[in-house]
């Protein structure tokens, strides 16, 4: 099953030396992957996932496509987005209640013309279980709707990152550390198959309880080696949607000394694990790094706490 043709690729690396001295590291050890311009719905790793999604959903004769996520998901907005694209009804199961005002992503959700249904304050296993109602609900009464998995991060998913893997290798070859944020596991896995789990770096946010396990099973599922995951969860802090002080630090690193804009959930959180790694030696100077910029700018918008913190 051939991907769909929904993304700019491949994205750029870009060199941050000023970054990197800032960490620690040596001018030229960082670079860059910038998946956050992946061009659909203002880009982001997700859609490096939909392309294989949404090309298993069409196989399937969906007409609708149906996903999950909190408020200010990423995935959600990227799926409303992949559903306009290609002319599928996309409905948003998202946890919590509606805001009065729609800011960050659920301003595209809406202007990408998705349905959203709030789920109050669940679990994510009673999102999952109310998107295939909804699924259910919608085949019935004659729209075929496929349930795009949580975060996209499925074995058809993390696909899109086995491929993105095999470009940071064309573009950076002797590349020895890749960190990326790990949320619904599907990124991370599709590297770690892709480039061993020795060279990744992944930066728990506290999207999932079993983080670890969750990236291990798709890993696997991959023909992947998951033994020796590198995984820090020590940038969690209070909870997800959350901003620890060090990830509030991390964002302000990185636009004042490189003019990139990461976002408080994600990214963030992944160049405060990078920021922690060269502290601690575990990335060390002269070791050519690549930060994996997944995206998730419309987010920024929508966070209180850092529109606190830079008053």
């Amino acid at each position: 099953m051939q991907p769909l043709d929904l993304a700019t690729l491949p994205t750029p690396v870009e060199a941050a030396p000023r970054l990197a001295e800032a960490l620690g590291l040596k001018p030229g050890d960082l670079w860059v992957k910038r998946d956050d311009l992946l061009g659909l719905g203002g880009g982001g790793n997700k859609v490096r996932k939909l392309r294989h999604l949404c090309a298993e959903a069409l196989e399937r004769g969906a007409g609708a496509l149906v996903t999950t996520g909190a408020a200010q998901s990423n995935h959600a907005r990227l799926t409303a987005a992949a559903g306009a694209r290609l002319g599928l009804e996309v409905e948003l199961v998202l946890a919590g209640d509606s805001p009065a005002v729609a800011t960050g992503n659920l301003l595209l959700d809406a202007l990408f013309g998705a349905r959203v249904v709030w789920a109050g304050d669940v679990r994510h296993e009673d999102l999952e279980q109310v998107a295939a109602e909804r699924v259910a609900e919608l085949t019935a009464s004659g729209t075929p709707a496929y349930q795009v998995p949580y975060g996209g991060s499925s074995v058809t998913g993390a696909r899109g990152y086995v491929e993105a893997g095999a470009e940071i290798i064309d573009q950076v070859p002797d590349v020895r550390n890749v960190v990326v944020a790990l949320g619904s596991g599907g990124t991370a896995a599709g590297l770690v198959a892709a480039l061993g789990a020795e060279r990744v770096l992944a930066v728990d946010t506290g999207a999932t309880a079993d983080p670890l396990g969750r990236t291990a099973r798709l890993v696997d599922d991959l023909g992947g080696v998951s033994d020796g995951i590198r995984l820090r969860r020590d940038l969690v802090g209070d909870g997800y949607s959350t901003l620890p002080e060090a990830v509030a630090d991390a964002l302000l690193l990185a636009a004042r000394t490189e003019g990139i804009v990461l976002d408080p959930v994600y990214t963030g959180r992944a160049l405060a694990g990078l920021a922690a790694a060269v502290h601690e030696g575990d990335v060390r100077p002269g070791e050519t790094t690549v930060f994996v910029h997944t995206g998730g700018l419309p987010g920024l918008f929508g966070s209180a706490a850092l529109a606190a913190r830079l008053a």
